[in-house]
């Protein structure tokens, strides 16, 4: 029997020659951890909303991890979380520029998510402006997606190091992030490297289950000072 070698893996600053590949992961990656193509199958504009602010305005605060060679995780963050772009701006632009409202693999989820705000807000179920979350104890924010060789590894420890390190430095004493409320797995790992769930699960318009049902996005928050010294790796 053949013992299999350990995995070589290096977390390293972003790199432009990164980019590309990053936006690739971003959309195999983008429903909990799973490709995005299922409901929505434009990858230009998936990956401009969210990672097209870190790798082209604030690359210094992105990260990625490689595994045997190959660029297969990444963390991307904002030490400013008032200077990001908003997603809903950047598929605004895409609709206007590409016409993605129209386009199969889109369309539907573009308008289902009108029609999801419009019903939240006349039930007064929710206001869809309150998933915009700014708040001055966590002004910086990141996103972290692993493929699935990658996990596992201690690989997003390793990154969310590299991330504390850099807020540290930058005198940054919070930081927040989203993710879905039904990505038990997620949340498990923010937990573990000190974030807490912040409020309420609130619906998203648009995306949707597997099986059909709205999906919910829960913020998570740490302080930075609090994890000086701790050991995360």
């Amino acid at each position: 029997m053949t013992e299999q070698a350990p995995a070589q893996i290096l977390v390293r600053p972003y790199s432009p020659d990164d980019r590309a590949r990053v936006r690739e992961i971003c959309f195999l990656t983008g429903y909990m951890g799973e490709p995005i193509d299922w409901q929505w199958r434009d990858q230009e504009s998936f990956a401009d909303m969210f990672t097209g602010y870190y790798t082209d305005v604030e690359p210094e605060s992105a990260f990625v991890a490689e595994l045997d060679g190959e660029v297969s995780g990444y963390l991307l963050g904002c030490v400013d979380s008032d200077r990001a772009w908003s997603p809903g701006s950047v598929a605004g632009r895409h609709i206007l520029r590409r016409g993605i409202a129209f386009r199969p693999g889109t369309a539907a989820m573009i308008w289902r998510t009108f029609g999801d705000a419009l019903a939240d807000i006349v039930t007064g179920r929710t206001d869809p402006r309150k998933l915009e979350f700014a708040d001055s104890r966590w002004p910086a924010h990141l996103h972290i997606d692993l493929l699935p060789p990658a996990r596992g590894h201690g690989i997003g420890r390793r990154l969310m190091d590299c991330w504390f390190a850099r807020l540290r430095a930058h005198r940054i004493t919070g930081c927040h992030l989203g993710t879905l409320a039904e990505n038990t797995g997620a949340i498990a790992f923010f937990e573990s490297v000190g974030f807490r769930v912040h409020g309420p699960a609130l619906p998203i318009p648009g995306p949707r289950r597997r099986e059909g049902g709205r999906l919910h996005s829960q913020i998570m928050v740490t302080e930075v000072e609090a994890l000086a010294g701790e050991d995360h790796t």
